[in-house]
């Protein structure tokens, strides 16, 4: 229940939630906190902020101040590698990553936690690489105070399956990386696509690499593919052989090694012929030319997601469909841009 005092009459009253204070281009933040005790002193600063009244709080059994709803909310939406302060600043609790990784968002779970009536929660998008104390996430009530039961009902909807939001560590693994390609391996053309293959994997955080070189043999792409796997590689990438001419036979070489599943072609551009396959539980991503003329692919976007553990099928190849198409900028700002954005 809110009891409305003029503010002339609130000297001596404790305000009941953070006033917000904003000075363009300077400042945005609480002017008085949640707590402060109104004095003489404060009555122009609050008549300036355009407060002529002050509500005062009586909370009835089913009602719920927005600080302790923030904080029933926030621990709802935290899952795994997500941490919070219970230090509500105007109503709102922000989440942050705990460790470097892949914020990953189950975005049905938070579709279905803001169709709950005066709550909210706005994340970055999912598959995001983050910072150890990034900020993920934000949520708050909307109204100062609420009914307690749909605070209750959208914290237990945000808590299915562990928590909305997540941040996954990036594994680091032994990479086995085979070129294909006759021209290259007979030093006809010299291979430019190791290095970009190999600095991909530097750059999130796996250094161990082993790189062979395979000629249009599917008995000898097989044979490359074995001795990764014998050398006891996690993940392997093939680059070339993934178009429709008759002579590339990767994917030949990639059935005959042994795959126990395997899915060609992708909703994204660059990288429709995109090949993701396992052997047993090893990732194999192959990798059409499109790797070697844009600096951001289909690789960029799957890469990070296997180095977290998710399985790659033929339903994750359709969704990135949405979000999928690269603007082919000038300048390549990725990740920040669209790309990707819509899985």
């Amino acid at each position: 229940m809110l009891k409305k005092i003029r503010v002339e009459d609130a000297v001596g009253e404790k305000i009941s939630h953070d006033i917000t204070e904003i000075r363009p281009g300077e400042f945005k933040g609480a002017a008085f906190k949640k707590g402060h005790t109104v004095c003489d002193e404060d009555i122009c600063h609050l008549q300036k902020l355009g407060k002529n009244h002050l509500f005062l709080i009586d909370l009835e059994k089913d009602e719920i101040h927005e600080n302790q709803a923030a904080a029933m909310l926030a621990k709802g939406l935290a899952g795994p590698g997500v941490v919070w302060q219970n230090n509500p600043k105007e109503g709102k609790i922000c989440l942050y990553a705990q460790t470097d990784g892949l914020l990953v968002v189950d975005k049905a779970t938070l579709a279905a936690f803001n169709m709950v009536d005066e709550v909210m929660c706005a994340s970055l998008h999912s598959y995001t690489r983050v910072k150890k104390g990034q900020q993920v996430a934000a949520t708050r009530p909307i109204p100062l105070v609420m009914e307690k039961a749909p605070v209750e009902r959208a914290a237990a909807i945000a808590r299915q399956n562990g928590g909305a939001l997540s941040v996954h560590e990036l594994k680091q693994v032994k990479t086995g990386i085979i070129i294909t390609g006759s021209e290259v391996f007979n030093g006809l053309i010299k291979d430019r696509f190791a290095p970009i293959l190999k600095q991909k994997m530097n750059d999130l955080g796996s250094f161990d690499t082993q790189i062979v070189f395979a000629p249009d043999d599917a008995a000898l792409i097989q044979a490359a593919i074995q001795k990764h796997i014998d050398n006891s590689c996690e993940l392997l990438i093939l680059s070339g052989g993934m178009s429709v001419d008759p002579d590339d036979v990767t994917r030949k070489g990639i059935e005959k090694a042994g795959a126990t599943e395997m899915y060609y072609g992708a909703a994204a551009l660059p990288g429709a012929m995109f090949l993701m396959a396992y052997i047993n539980d090893i990732p194999l991503m192959g990798i059409p030319a499109c790797g070697l003329h844009h600096k951001t692919t289909i690789l960029d976007l799957m890469l990070p997601r296997v180095l977290i553990g998710e399985h790659i099928g033929k339903k994750k190849l359709a969704f990135i469909g949405h979000g999928g198409l690269c603007m082919d900028c000038i300048e390549c700002v990725y990740p920040h841009c669209p790309f990707g954005k819509g899985m």
